[in-house]
């Protein structure tokens, strides 16, 4: 069985998006007046709700189940599952505490108890799933079969899975990453008529698909089926953002997300990605690089869309606020990550010597 970085990227990465989406949205900062741990003595909470229950629990299942996946090999299956229970628990305790100084937030004892118990639950799946994800399971050869070894590769996945997830929010243009204003000012461009928005978010749409297309090329294994492999992930992004209408719209709107600019950029941008992996590797970089800047500045260019605007009137957040904080906080991100790390790719590729 050997070790995986891959494991620890998507650990990392995890560990910093439940950071931010449990102080959400970091706001209002105040003194507690007393201890930040007074919540563990606390009586028990007179309203507490099987929503806030599951999303504390299943929040930190994940988490439980990629550190227990980092620690292996390095330690036994009950050390790490020890190890991820008891990081779980000072995680939970310190962001409770700061939770204290949040006036949006409240501070609880049974969120510790439910993020541990998930953390639990997923350390001990996380053992369970070991052998066969590390120790040569399907998924391992898959692995080994299909995509380039070594850390860059796994940080390229990294990636993707974080691109897959800005995916759950619906308020973005499909594909539409980067959008800083919401962050910045929340600044909207001036209306146009419906055949510019349609231009436009064809546009984003196709630049981002090859942009996203050509990156995770980079990460395949010469002579691996790259063609199906990006038609897969694209196919898996498609079916997250319907997945996102479906729980946090009405039933009516599950493919509110499929308007005809969006039609049009899937089609050109299949036709250019699918072009595109024709190219050297180099060339491959360089030009999602392009696409991706592109694309980020047409998304923060976008004039609004009243159809779309109006077909989000009924997106009731409620519970899921924080979450759609974090889905667009990663969405924000996303492009100029990504632009690192082609630059990072292109870079080391020159750095080669010459045979």
């Amino acid at each position: 069985m050997r070790e995986s970085s891959l494991a620890r990227f998507f650990l990392v990465a995890y560990v910093l998006l439940v950071v931010y989406a449990s102080l959400y949205p970091l706001a209002g900062w105040r003194d507690p007046a007393g201890s930040a741990f007074a919540f563990l003595a606390a009586p028990w909470p007179r309203y507490v709700t099987a929503f806030d229950l599951g999303a504390n629990f299943f929040g930190y299942l994940p988490y439980g189940l990629l550190c227990v996946l980092a620690l292996r090999p390095r330690q036994a299956p009950v050390a790490a599952v020890v190890l991820a229970v008891i990081s779980a628990a000072a995680l939970s305790l310190a962001l409770e505490a700061v939770q204290s100084f949040l006036p949006a937030r409240i501070a609880s004892n049974v969120d510790v108890i439910a993020n541990v118990a998930g953390a639990a639950c997923g350390g001990l799946a996380g053992a369970w799933l070991a052998p066969g994800l590390l120790g040569g399971g399907p998924l391992q050869r898959l692995r080994a079969e299909a995509l380039a070894s070594g850390t860059a590769a796994d940080l390229g996945l990294t990636l993707l899975g974080l691109w897959l997830f800005a995916q759950l929010n619906p308020a973005t243009l499909l594909f539409g990453t980067g959008d800083l204003r919401d962050l910045v000012s929340g600044a909207v461009g001036e209306r146009h008529a419906a055949e510019v928005f349609v231009s436009i978010e064809a546009a984003t749409t196709a630049a981002n698909l090859a942009a996203v297309a050509l990156l995770a090329s980079a990460g395949v294994r010469e002579g691996a089926p790259v063609r199906r492999l990006v038609a897969a992930l694209i196919a898996v992004a498609l079916a997250v953002k319907t997945l996102a209408f479906a729980i946090l719209m009405r039933a009516e709107n599950v493919f509110a997300w499929l308007t005809p600019g969006a039609l049009l950029g899937l089609a050109a941008g299949a036709v250019v990605a699918f072009a595109a992996m024709r190219l050297p590797r180099t060339a491959r970089l360089a030009l999602a690089a392009a696409l991706l800047m592109a694309a980020t500045v047409l998304v923060n260019l976008s004039p609004p869309n009243p159809y779309f605007a109006a077909t989000l009137k009924v997106w009731e957040q409620g519970h899921f606020l924080n979450f759609n904080g974090l889905t667009r906080l990663v969405s924000a991100i996303w492009p100029f990550a990504a632009l690192v790390y082609l630059v990072y790719l292109a870079s080391a590729r020159l750095r080669e010597p010459v045979r």
